[in-house]
């Protein structure tokens, strides 16, 4: 359920999903377009964070560019030892998410690692474990990854772009999103040691201070070092935005469904950029399929009820004579 926040916890829930500014006093910043005190946003965050609306406030870290390999799995398990699978598998490191859903397939999760061989090596030490196949997925196409919950719209309306929000300094045009490109599997971004410290620091979860960047400072690396490593690495793609990640249920986001559906290759893309311009779409790719399962397109759709995602998906169905779909409503977040 939806909490009653006020207006400025939501504008400011809003702001701080498109990215904080790359500068030493952000909270500040964010306050002069909010027209409010730097003491004020700071006492706000720390709250929307009690309440559990913001989950944290960091780094949102391409993997992909950094070389990394991801995939997306499928898998059948018999009802008796699901617990005992979901368990293992949020065990697993390079596990970021894991649903079971309303479908033959009931799990469904997200698996990272440094190589693709690795990936294979896991899954099937899962198969051989509990004697389950686990289908891998892999991105070919990225169309849209932007998971940013419009907090002033009571849960009808995904973050589509800054105009919803109030101005915000043009110092923070380095951590607004960018168009993604399509390509599958881009060149690993080339990084320094300096590049990587800072990365591997900022993997957690900043505090809500004045000088939330203080802590990336060391010996021989000032605040115009660290200001500075940033923004290469935002620049280079490595690091999306550093931003708030919020709990979507709170905000009255309470629906959720994966959509597939089967398009033929000389429509994919144009078909895929259509579905990730929907506005309840959060995620958008274009995937492998396997054996029995021939759903190459997939999105991940939020609404505040099913009724408004079901209608969204009768529309863009009709609409690009795709008769070929599966609905994936989530039943828990393991």
């Amino acid at each position: 359920m939806n909490l009653r926040l006020t207006g400025f916890q939501k504008k400011l829930c809003n702001v701080l999903q498109e990215g904080v500014p790359i500068c030493w006093r952000p909270f500040a910043e964010i306050a002069a377009a909010l027209k409010g005190s730097e003491q004020e946003v700071l006492r706000q965050t720390g709250q929307l964070k009690e309440l559990g609306v913001i989950r944290r406030i960091g780094a949102l870290i391409n993997y992909r560019a950094l070389g990394m390999a991801s995939t997306l799995v499928a898998a059948y398990v018999p009802p008796d030892i699901v617990k005992q699978v979901v368990e293992t598998v949020n065990s697993l490191h390079g596990v970021s998410h894991n649903y079971q859903r309303n479908h033959y397939y009931n799990l469904w999760f997200t698996l990272r690692a440094p190589t693709a061989s690795q990936i294979e090596t896991t899954l099937a030490e899962l198969s051989g474990r509990f004697g389950v196949d686990f289908h891998s997925l892999e991105v070919v196409r990225v169309f849209k990854l932007d998971a940013r919950f419009d907090a002033q719209s009571e849960g009808r309306e995904l973050l589509q772009g800054s105009e919803k929000i109030a101005p915000l300094s043009p110092r923070l045009s380095a951590g607004v999103p960018r168009p993604l490109a399509g390509a599958n599997k881009p060149a690993p971004v080339q990084i320094n040691e300096g590049q990587k410290k800072v990365i591997a620091k900022l993997q957690g979860a900043l505090e809500v201070t004045a000088e939330p960047f203080a802590f990336l400072c060391s010996q021989g690396q000032q605040k115009e070092d660290v200001l500075r490593i940033i923004t290469e690495l935002i620049d280079k793609g490595v690091i999306r935005r550093i931003a708030a990640v919020v709990d979507h249920r709170k905000l009255g986001f309470v629906a959720n469904v994966l959509f597939a559906c089967e398009v033929s290759q000389d429509k994919i893309v144009q078909t895929g950029e259509k579905l990730a311009a929907l506005p309840i779409v959060s995620h958008c790719y274009e995937r492998q399929t396997f054996q029995g399962w021939s759903y190459n397109l997939f999105a991940m759709m939020h609404g505040h009820n099913i009724n408004q995602i079901q209608h969204a998906i009768n529309k863009f169905t009709e609409a690009e004579a795709i008769d070929s779909f599966q609905l994936l409503p989530t039943i828990a977040t393991s």
